[in-house]
């Protein structure tokens, strides 16, 4: 929990760690539409990019902060207890590897589980996202209010990519059943490929809230920091709170996300 590490110690490591992304930020945005090298499972790939950075950016960590990493691509100490980093190079794969602008690096400090340190680079944008347990989201260093109660029918939301006939842990047709009753209570649904993005996006207010079908913690870690420094409201799909181990993220602003997870709940009963 944040007690195991006091504010000025998450502060130092929060502008070590801000250093560190810094450091690899050009060298992310000129690596933008690298090709596919490594092929990890259906309509997933990395590129030569993700090797290198999870390299770079880890072993800069590890010499500079002393804590573990586990990277998306390379792997790690477990993270249900002990502390440590949780790294996603590249997220938003096939977005950077077109040239689309929607990308990022994701890096969280987790302890027993818990996201203290959320940090989202977006270099291509030029947005720096960070937050610390407890604190206020930074956007480029600069405090952003807290999360304002919303409404649905007012937020955007930010939803995850689908494939109908898929039969994963969240089948493609429940993800399809979901969007239109969605697309009915709010017309402003966006899927941007990145759940990095999607995230950091609704800690910033920009969007309502986010559904995130994928469990991966690279992919959801730094993103709940910052959602939760931002005042929002952050479950799995069911409505449980989210931990490291969760299936799913649910992330919204307080009075979106109530909405949203009736909506969710009554798709799944009717499914």
């Amino acid at each position: 929990m944040a007690a195991t590490r006091t504010n000025s110690e998450l502060s130092s490591l929060l502008a070590l760690a801000t250093d560190i992304l810094d450091s690899a930020s050009a060298r992310f945005v000129e690596g933008v539409g690298a090709p596919s090298a490594v092929t990890k499972g259906r309509n997933d790939f990395a590129t030569e990019l993700d090797l290198e950075l999870e390299r770079t950016i880890s072993a800069q960590l590890e010499q500079r902060t002393g804590i573990e990493v586990h990277g998306e691509e390379f792997g790690g100490p477990q993270l249900t207890s002990g502390t440590a980093w949780v790294l996603d190079p590249i997220d938003g794969t096939f977005n950077y590897s077109a040239g689309h602008p929607l990308s990022g690096m994701l890096l969280a400090l987790v302890h027993d589980g818990e996201p203290l340190l959320g940090l989202t680079w977006l270099p291509v944008l030029g947005q720096r996202y960070a937050a610390i347990s407890g604190g206020a989201v930074l956007l480029d260093g600069k405090p952003l209010p807290p999360l304002p109660q919303g409404k649905l029918a007012e937020a955007m939301i930010g939803f995850g990519a689908f494939n109908v006939d898929s039969n994963g842990r969240i089948p493609g047709r429940f993800r399809f059943d979901l969007l239109g009753p969605l697309s009915r209570l709010s017309s402003r649904v966006r899927m941007h490929g990145s759940t990095g993005i999607d995230l950091a996006f609704t800690a910033s207010g920009v969007l309502g809230g986010a559904i995130v079908f994928g469990h991966h913690p690279w992919d959801n870690a730094a993103g709940v920091a910052l959602v939760r420094a931002a005042g929002g409201v952050v479950t799995d799909l069911a409505g449980e709170p989210w931990t490291i181990t969760s299936g799913s993220v649910l992330a919204a602003a307080p009075g979106v996300h109530e909405e949203l997870l009736e909506l969710i709940c009554t798709v799944a009963d009717e499914a």
